[in-house]
């Protein structure tokens, strides 16, 4: 069938957003502190792509959905948990470093090795999803790379819509420049989609849906291939928590210009 797809998705484990993360000089290069000990959830972009990787493979008979995801073990297996009950699919662990201070670079090569080895993987009905951004470092590259590795050359960012039409091609609304959207046609798989907030909410946890889940993310997590991700010559001059600074002013009538000036002259002032 033209319209069952395999959907790989590329998801990230990232320190819990609410807690205080502060940056430290550790003996490998920067890292954070007591990383470890940090709560971890799965990275909101990726949790994005996730849920519309599931919606879409409901929507498609025999279409499938594997999670890809780099990270220690144990981190990986208290996050499983919690995502275990959201939506189907199909585990494929790697023993990572965890955290934002990793190279993009040796990351795409860990997770396309993973893909590549993934048994029964249709690459001509593959879509590969993850994250546009991420609640780490953010390198904006890591899905491009990953998609490159693989051959695949039609890739799309910013992604906040895709509607399958019958023939197996697909219409995708992606973020551009100045608060834009795109509208582009692809006429089928492979392709990458690095998603932006999606559209759809956070699934209810299913009970039945975790169970299911769990029969294979214990073997998947025991199976995890460990991976070395290398600095590759990246390195970090320092690290710091921004800045916390407010000063507010009430002004009245004031230009739209002047206003955007004045920001910019304060930005660029420190």
């Amino acid at each position: 069938m033209p319209n069952t797809f395999h959907i790989v998705v590329c998801a990230s484990i990232v320190p819990d957003p609410l807690q205080t993360l502060e940056p430290v000089t550790g003996p490998n290069g920067p890292a954070l502190k007591n990383e470890m000990m940090l709560p971890a959830v799965l990275d909101p972009w990726a949790a994005c792509a996730l849920f519309e990787a599931a919606d879409l493979a409901a929507k498609h008979p025999g279409s499938k959905v594997y999670l890809v995801s780099l990270a220690p073990k144990a981190k990986l297996q208290q996050v499983m948990m919690t995502v275990a009950q959201k939506v189907p699919f199909e585990l494929v662990a790697v023993d990572g470093p965890l955290g934002g201070f990793t190279d993009a670079h040796s990351t795409a090569a860990a997770l396309a090795s993973a893909i590549e080895a993934i048994p029964e993987l249709d690459r001509s009905h593959m879509l590969l999803f993850g994250g546009w951004e991420s609640a780490t470092r953010g390198a904006g590259v890591t899905m491009q790379i990953v998609g490159e590795r693989l051959g695949i050359t039609d890739q799309f960012q910013g992604v906040d819509k895709i509607t399958v039409h019958e023939d197996g091609s697909f219409e995708v609304l992606e973020r551009i420049e100045g608060g834009r959207h795109q509208v582009s046609v692809c006429t089928g798989a492979p392709a990458v989609l690095g998603w932006a907030t999606g559209s759809l909410p956070e699934p209810r946890n299913s009970p039945q849906v975790g169970m299911a889940n769990m029969r294979g993310i214990m073997p998947a997590l025991q199976k995890a291939k460990p991976a070395q991700i290398a600095a590759n010559g990246l390195s970090y001059v320092s690290v710091s928590l921004p800045k916390q600074q407010r000063e507010t002013r009430v002004v009245k009538d004031m230009p739209e210009d002047d206003v955007a000036r004045e920001i910019v002259d304060w930005i660029t002032a420190d």
